[in-house]
């Protein structure tokens, strides 16, 4: 993982005590209470493998509590077959029956293996890691924004900030810190440069113009709901591929005029001194040497990639049907691409800089890239686990059945339902982040609720992205949160939680508002989510 340099540490007249002592004793408004309020709700909710572990109890005790009372549902299917219309009878199994505990015990190693979200996690960041350990996505992001003409920068450091949630860390670490250098140089406010990055990196995290690691883990949790009522359909990761591309334009021109025109007018002058790092010379043409060793590493794998793909009955077209979309091999790989494109553009930058000196180092950088995923394997064990004993009990399909006939009845169709959905997501965000436990905790609802209601599943989840994200800028309980305050206070010492708050929710309204009339116009519209 890419570190802050010197230069953007809070310099030596920024104490600990003097941000401390503002917080303390700057006059308490109703914006700082309210947010006092959040930090202190938000830091009881427990480790997310915590509040996965008590919602496993949770279901367990539930399911049989349910099953003591007889709870089931009618569920009508049509036979694929024969397009016969069947009605079945579901009950709710129970986890402490002889039959249920049996499934306790013996399953959670099939239940780890059936969940298709950390093979792809881990195969993905195969690549990714290799290329952030090299250096290559902060090389690529400084050299951007170094070449960058002063009337787009502020277009390409949004699109930059949606790009980098390909690896996290660096649009946090690198890029912010750097967005507000960037608009130093340029005569413009830093602080500006700083706010704009940050909601570009943070409330745009759910989309991308490219396919990343977060979009297969989410599909492959969406495929885990949907199978819970009709097993014959799978979404691939470009599911949302569309919807996403236009949201990140979208998102960028709004996050770069947004910044423009509301957030540097009302920024008083910037009187400090300059904080551009001095230039090395040295340390720019190695990384210059790197990035195109990386250049010639893309054109490489593009040129195979073509020769897999274009001519007629390629390796990666659909056998069947000569096709290379819907779920042909190279749809259905598009992770493997990833993969293979960072690993190898990686691989180059850091043979060139002399980070890699042998095939040894890049196996080191990919080890260290795993070990770092450590937390997030173990919660997926624990999401894999809760995620079977919802589907063996039943009880997802019997409350989206009870749901979808009370929705029935009431009628409002496809867009509130939606509109609502987004909603609820956002307020959750605020004290419960993270893309990946939150879907893992709703998905199995309302991707069968939604679909009984004949909403497609991919509606849903591109619906989840835009409720998701937006809030990730205004939560102080956001894990990046304290870092971005460190950078605000290297231009403005008396910043504290509340001020980054006051100059983020500007951005997340605008966002989140925009971005949901968008969702709505898209589905009034019909457009398709991405590739059939």
């Amino acid at each position: 993982m890419s570190q802050p340099s010197e230069a953007l540490i809070p310099p030596a007249g920024t104490t600990g005590d003097d941000v401390e002592h503002h917080e303390i004793f700057e006059p308490r408004g109703f914006m700082e209470k309210l947010l006092d309020g959040i930090e202190k709700v938000g830091n009881m909710v427990p480790h997310p493998v915590v509040i996965f572990l008590i919602l496993c109890g949770i279901v367990i005790v539930l399911s049989h509590v349910l099953y003591l009372l007889g709870t089931s549902v009618i569920v009508e299917t049509i036979d694929p077959e024969t397009d016969v219309l069947k009605q079945e009878t579901t009950a709710v199994k129970s986890l402490l029956t002889a039959e249920g505990l049996r499934f306790i015990y013996t399953s959670p190693i099939t239940n780890f293996l059936n969940f298709n979200a950390i093979g792809i996690i881990l195969v993905a960041m195969v690549g990714v890691g290799v290329a952030d350990e090299a250096g290559m996505i902060a090389a690529l992001i400084k050299k951007v924004v170094a070449v960058s003409p002063r009337w787009a920068l502020a277009y390409i450091l949004a699109a930059l900030g949606i790009v980098s949630s390909i690896a996290s860390d660096a649009g946090y670490v690198v890029l912010i810190p750097l967005g507000a250098i960037a608009y130093l140089a340029a005569g413009r406010h830093p602080i500006a440069g700083l706010t704009l990055t940050f909601a570009a990196v943070a409330a745009a995290f759910g989309v991308n113009f490219i396919i990343a690691p977060l979009d297969g883990v989410l599909t492959e949790i969406t495929n885990d709901a949907i199978h819970l009522s009709d097993p014959s359909t799978t979404l691939n990761v470009t599911a949302n591929l569309y919807f996403s591309l236009a949201s990140s334009v979208l998102l960028t021109v709004l996050i770069a005029v947004m910044s423009k025109w509301f957030m540097e007018p009302r920024l008083t002058p910037y009187e400090g001194e300059s904080l551009a790092e001095e230039a090395d010379d040295s340390a720019a043409a190695l990384e210059g040497r790197g990035l195109r060793w990386a250049l010639y590493a893309f054109l490489g794998c593009l040129a195979v990639l073509l020769l897999l793909t274009l001519p007629a009955g390629a390796p990666l077209r659909d056998p069947a049907t000569g096709s290379l979309g819907g779920m042909s091999p190279f749809m259905n790989s598009i992770i493997i691409t990833v993969m293979v494109v960072f690993l190898a553009t990686g691989a180059a930058f850091g043979a060139a800089t002399g980070k890699y000196r042998d095939i040894g180092d890049v196996i080191r950088a990919i080890e260290k890239t795993f070990a770092g995923l450590g937390g997030l394997v173990f919660l997926f064990l624990v999401i894999a686990q809760f995620i079977a004993y919802f589907n063996y009990t039943n009880m997802a399909t019997i409350a989206a059945v009870n749901m979808a006939d009370a929705l029935e009845t009431v009628n409002v169709g496809a867009i509130p339902l939606l509109l609502g959905f987004v909603v609820v997501i956002a307020i959750i965000d605020i004290i419960l982040g993270g893309a990946i436990p939150k879907w893992a905790i709703f998905a199995p609802i309302f991707v069968p609720l939604f679909m009984r209601l004949g909403i497609p599943p991919e509606a849903v989840l591109a619906a989840y992205r835009v409720g998701d994200s937006p809030i990730n800028a205004i939560t102080p309980l956001m894990a990046y949160f304290a870092l971005i305050l460190t950078y605000v206070q290297r231009y403005d010492k008396h910043a504290g939680v509340g001020t980054m708050v006051a100059m983020m929710i500007p951005y997340t309204v605008v966002i989140l508002t925009v971005w949901t009339v968008f969702l709505v116009v898209w589905v009034a519209l019909g457009i398709p989510f991405g590739p059939k």
